[in-house]
Order: structure tokens, then sequence, then C-alpha cells
């Protein structure tokens, strides 16, 4: 038995937000690695036209504020959406020209996809969405999204720790705050290793962005 809930109709036997999940596809990534497209394909995201507008959280690099559980109501009445572009041609991506309401950055985490996995900040689109949906508050949604990747426990293995310290913070701000502490606590641990190098970025400012 099916109903329409948002933008799909699923099975009301599976665990499915209640919220839009969407996209904005670029045509920049390789169709058969794509998570977004993959999800586009099973119904759990719809994709958006360049033009139209999403009201709700939208993850761009073009963002203000770091996600934070504040956003929670953000995302239960207008959902999320991502943009599904190349990390390697961000630059002539036309991002702007989407012009979001709630546009918000991603903290720091780990990428566990197969193209850059280890790597801080180049999520996937599947690892985008479910970050945030974790950091929100909607844990078992970001699991259900994750579990449709053979790879995509891993994502979660990975950041959990840091996972779980976004979930818990108050806001953006506190976000970013725990954030800086976490890269410059590893900077310091891999400084007094014997031969160590260090492979963190550099702390992000206290502002609201990262």
């Amino acid at each position: 038995m099916k109903k329409k809930i948002g933008y799909i109709f699923v099975n009301i036997e599976d665990e499915l937000p209640e919220f839009p999940v969407a996209m904005w596809d670029f045509n920049q990534c390789d169709p058969k690695k794509c998570s977004g497209r993959k999800l586009a394909r099973l119904k759990l995201v719809k994709p958006l036209k360049v033009k139209q507008r999403f009201q709700g959280i939208v993850l761009t690099p073009t963002g203000e504020k770091c996600i934070s559980p504040n956003d929670r109501e953000i995302v239960e009445t207008k959902g999320i959406a991502v943009v599904d572009c190349s990390w390697a041609r961000i630059d002539e991506t036309p991002i702007a020209a989407l012009k979001p309401v709630h546009g918000r950055l991603l903290p720091f985490l780990v990428a566990a996809n197969p193209i850059n996995y280890g790597r801080p900040f180049q999520l996937s689109c599947v690892e985008a969405i479910a970050a945030t949906m974790y950091i929100t508050g909607f844990k078992k949604l970001a699991n259900f999204y994750l579990n449709k990747f053979s790879w995509g426990h891993s994502f979660i293995a990975l950041n959990k720790e840091l996972l779980d310290i976004y979930a818990n913070c108050i806001d953006s701000k506190s976000v970013v705050a725990e954030q800086n502490k976490y890269i410059e606590e590893e900077q310091r641990k891999q400084l007094t290793s014997k031969n160590a190098q260090p492979d963190f970025p550099s702390s992000a400012s206290d502002s609201d962005s990262d």
C-alpha cells in the first residue's frame, strides 16, 4: 500500500520523511557513481530545476550559517535540498543563482563515499542529506537514506563522535565552536605523534560559517 508523502509516493511500511527532500542536479557527476541520481531513481529525492526555488534548508557552499539542531523546525516543515555537482567544477557551477532562503553549510565531517573516502568536507549528496538529518534530530531517517548504499554505514561509523557532538549543540555558533575545538585537538595529537604530519584544515573562524 502506498501514499504520497511530500514529493514522493512510498510504501507506508517504510520510515520515510514527511518533509520534502530535493536536489538540483548540474549533470557534472558520473551517473553510475552519483548518489543523488540513485536517490532520485529510488524516488527518495525530487530533482529541481535550476531556477526552481526551495523554501527549506539548502546545503550549499554559499551558505552563511552552519546547519545545527536549531534548524529542526525548518527541516520538519519545509525540508532539505542539496546541490549535486562535481567538487572539481564547483567554481563554474551557478550555485549563486539558487538564492536559497535558508542556505546552510555542513560542519567538518569526513567523506565515506568511494570517490572521496577520508577527505574532509567533500561529501556526496546522500552523506550531506544524512548529516543534516542526523544533526537536526532525524537519526533513523539518516540511516535509512545511507542504507541504500553498500558503503553508507561507513559514513556514520567514521563520523559518529562528531555527529553526536553537533547534534547536542544549540545553534550554528556552538556547532562551529565544537568543530574548531575538535580540529585543534586532532592537530595537537598529530603534531605530538612521532613523524606525524597534520592533515586537518585550519580552524574555522568564530563566525557562523565554517
